[in-house]
């Protein structure tokens, strides 16, 4: 049974993540937490909020927040009824990374699917403050869609690693079966000036060998000082259709999200973005 988290603030974007996710794994026997976050919605108009009304308030947002999930629940019911599924809605007061956090470790999750952006639709940048958030901070795997992506089956995956970090056998197992399916094929992009790896390198690349065995793996090294220009270059010029990164430390992806250069990365990036998690989840 894989278990998956779809975080929504019932936009438009957060809508086409789930139905974007419910294809992915239309042959998947899955169980789907659909979950809404209002703590940020209770405290959006200081002018009308004292202790007073506080109650009142979220009352209100609590009501709102719950039936709008079940308009969402019906409205899967309708376009997606697939007996391998079921479904769960969760409203919560809490903010979004304690929620999703707390629901993780309790029903441990497998994946996060959310949209790249939210309500605030800022079409100058991919990824949202609150996708950010989680894709930093939240020990799951992420699955971010961006706004109006109707491609659903992958069949190019990009996968650029560094080959330096012991990868967790339970993402790569996601990978593997998520692409299977598809019968995607994943390249392994090796971004360095020298193509010749080290003893832990050819580890790691033999790990990655088996642990993706059901797929059609191909390795690729590339000269390039860049590796912003090297994955965005690598995307346009061989159709790629998902870009997978791991996030821990030394990782290119580290480098990406905590240098503040993802900006640069969001610009041009325009296909699902699957961040898996290198660290340990207690």
């Amino acid at each position: 049974m894989r278990k998956i988290l779809i975080p929504t603030d019932f936009s438009d974007n957060a809508l086409n993540a789930l139905v974007y996710a419910l294809e992915l794994f239309k042959y998947d026997k899955s169980e789907f937490y659909i979950m809404h976050a209002y703590q940020d919605d209770i405290y959006a108009d200081n002018s009308l909020l004292t202790r007073e009304t506080l109650e009142e308030v979220t009352r209100i947002i609590s009501n709102k927040s719950q039936l709008q999930l079940e308009n969402i629940l019906n409205h899967v019911n309708k376009v997606s009824p697939n007996p391998r599924h079921t479904y769960d809605i969760v409203s919560s007061s809490s903010n979004l990374i304690d929620e999703t956090d707390k629901i993780v470790n309790e029903e441990n999750i497998d994946i996060i699917v959310m949209g790249t952006r939210g309500k605030t639709n800022d079409k100058k940048i991919t990824f949202g403050s609150h996708t950010l958030q989680v894709l930093r901070y939240v020990q799951c795997p992420v699955l971010a869609i961006p706004e109006n992506y109707k491609h659903i089956q992958p069949r190019h995956i990009l996968f650029p690693t560094n080959y330096m970090i012991p990868y967790k056998r339970r993402e790569l197992k996601l990978l593997c079966e998520m692409a299977a399916p598809y019968r995607a094929v994943i390249e392994m992009l090796y971004i360095s000036k020298s193509s010749k790896l080290s003893l832990r390198q050819e580890d790691n690349q033999s790990f990655i060998k088996a642990m993706l065995s059901k797929n059609k793996i191909k390795f690729v090294s590339v000269d390039n000082k860049s590796i912003i220009n090297a994955i965005y270059t690598h995307i346009k010029e061989n159709n790629i259709d998902m870009l997978v990164m791991v996030n821990t430390r030394h990782s290119f992806l580290e480098n990406i999200l905590f240098q503040s250069t993802i900006d640069k990365l969001s610009l041009y990036l325009d296909i699902p973005f699957l961040t898996l998690q290198n660290m340990r989840r207690f």
